[in-house]
């Protein structure tokens, strides 16, 4: 049974996976994942883009309908991409409400801790719409960042993540992502929040964790340090379509067991 807001407990290590399409949804509800997340992060892993930040509305709505599909009984989060919520409430509110209702997500997930994203957060929260905060680095702005790098290492760094996180909290948040930051550091965040902690590059002492469903099975082409490959289906596909390829040039496929028959006389007909 898809789990409640209360259900998503800190005590209990909660497992989170991403899902961009219905068998991917499928496959993740039968492993019994606690959240499935329609990341932006489709637009890397799916669409080919070099950042999340050509990723639409229209985009996620589409994937995460695919995903509720799939994955009826698994409690789904839906990212809202880049420029849906930092143009005002108001825009926030109406992307927020186009997901709920147009994909069948429990939740949406927000990246950040400036002003106008814990306004967004609170403004969703206190109309029913579950939001689940991001902090640390972000990949919605990871060019402001300096890139895909450890955030946190320094003092100062570390102060911001972790107030950030306070933040997304008193403003409503059910559940914040920590992505690549210091193990310790995030040990020290899951400490001092009431709320569960996600982690992606943050270390063991997270109260969840999120993987992308390509690096788990090893879709993806490179190894990422964030990440474990459970299994390699990438070069298993490769190998299969090549096997496919060598027997419709040798004419072994398809074979009589592939083909339909039609009775001589109806051929007969024919000429």
């Amino acid at each position: 049974m898809k789990l409640t807001l209360p259900e998503l407990r800190r005590d209990t290590p909660l497992v989170m996976v991403t899902a961009y399409d219905f068998p991917g949804a499928q496959q993740a509800e039968r492993a019994g994942m606690d959240l499935i997340l329609v990341g932006d992060s489709l637009g890397n892993v799916v669409l080919g883009y070099d950042s999340t930040a050509p990723v639409t509305l229209s985009d996620i709505i589409h994937h995460t309908r695919a995903v509720r599909r799939g994955a009826p009984d698994t409690f789904l989060v839906a990212d809202l991409p880049f420029g849906t919520y930092h143009t005002g409430v108001q825009d926030a509110m109406r992307a927020a409400v186009r997901v709920i209702q147009d994909s069948g997500a429990d939740a949406v997930k927000v990246e950040g801790a400036s002003p106008e994203v814990l306004e967004v957060i609170t403004v969703l929260t206190r109309n029913g719409i579950p939001v689940m905060g991001h902090v640390g680095l972000t990949p919605q702005t990871e060019v402001s960042l300096g890139g895909r790098k450890v955030q946190g290492r320094d003092e100062a760094g570390a102060q911001r993540i972790l107030e950030d996180a306070q933040a997304v909290e008193r403003a409503g948040a059910f559940a914040v992502v920590l992505e690549v930051i210091p193990a310790r550091l995030a040990r020290v965040i899951t400490e001092r929040l009431s709320i569960p902690t996600i982690g992606i590059g943050a270390g063991p002492y997270c109260s969840g964790q999120v993987l992308v469903y390509h690096d788990v099975l090893g879709l993806s082409d490179h190894e990422k340090k964030i990440a474990r490959r459970y299994a390699e289906l990438g070069q298993l596909a490769t190998e299969a379509l090549r096997a496919y390829a060598e027997d419709v040039r040798g004419r072994t496929f398809p074979a009589k067991e592939n083909s339909f028959i039609i009775k001589d006389e109806v051929l007969d007909k024919l000429y």
